[in-house]
């Protein structure tokens, strides 16, 4: 009976589940794509840049050591620790819109984080290794092991896959405390009209539904690995008798 739900959801529920995921994930990228497009032709009132509100975080939070760089490409925007350093895009280093300086804010966010210590993305930075070793070797495994029908090589694709999806997991509350602190001070150091606030918000939000979208996907294709994995083993089982 277990192995009869395992084969239903791998081969039937699997595909009716993924439709609604499939249209978050189209629907999170318009959304970035929208909200990002219109707040970045509205000049706020300030006329601070992208670069200047990154800076106006850092400062609000006591953090130094902090250098902010332009960077080629549209929302590629980001924070190195490795080189403890914000790269802002072309369209929000030097740009004085209420998206940039939402975009600015959310990643001086996580300069803040590394700089207090905080707890998810301390444990994100550890668990990096080994989610940049199952991101590489998971499928490779998953497809050797369905091809020569090696339940474990197949298990040890699932447990490389499952890290990948756990660091998604724990990206979570990393990305959302970042919009958060960038919203905390935005408001508390008056970077944007009260106005405009909740135009930055649309922004952040609009990204951090991305995240969610590629969570849920990663979930479920874990489970459908899961379930392949227990259908195979009930069939071989069934065999052997």
């Amino acid at each position: 009976m277990q192995n009869d739900y395992a084969y239903f959801f791998a081969n039937n529920l699997y595909w009716v589940l993924l439709i609604p995921v499939f249209l978050l994930s189209l629907y999170a990228q318009a959304q970035v794509s929208g909200s990002f497009n219109r707040y970045s032709k509205e000049t706020n009132r300030r006329r601070m840049t992208g670069a200047q509100a990154a800076e106006a975080v850092l400062r609000a939070h006591g953090v130094t050591g902090v250098t902010i760089h332009p960077t080629k490409g549209r929302l590629t925007d980001h924070y190195d620790p490795r080189s403890n350093a914000i790269y802002l895009s072309e369209d929000v280093y030097g740009a004085a819109t209420v998206a940039a300086v939402g975009v600015a804010c959310h990643e001086a966010g996580h300069a803040v984080q590394y700089a207090v210590g905080y707890g998810p993305i301390r444990l994100r930075n550890l668990i990096i290794p080994a989610t940049s070793f199952g991101s590489r070797f998971s499928f490779i495994l998953l497809m050797i092991g369905m091809l020569m029908y090696s339940q474990s090589l197949f298990l040890a694709g699932i447990i490389l896959f499952g890290i990948t999806t756990f660091f998604q997991l724990v990206t979570l509350p990393v990305e959302f405390n970042a919009s958060a602190r960038a919203i905390e001070t935005i408001e508390g150091e008056g970077l944007l009209a009260e106005e405009e606030i909740g135009g930055a918000k649309k922004v952040l939000r609009a990204a951090a539904l991305t995240y969610v979208a590629a969570l849920l996907t990663s979930l479920l294709q874990l489970m459908r690995f899961v379930a392949i994995f227990a259908a195979r083993g009930g069939n071989r089982r069934g065999g052997r008798r």
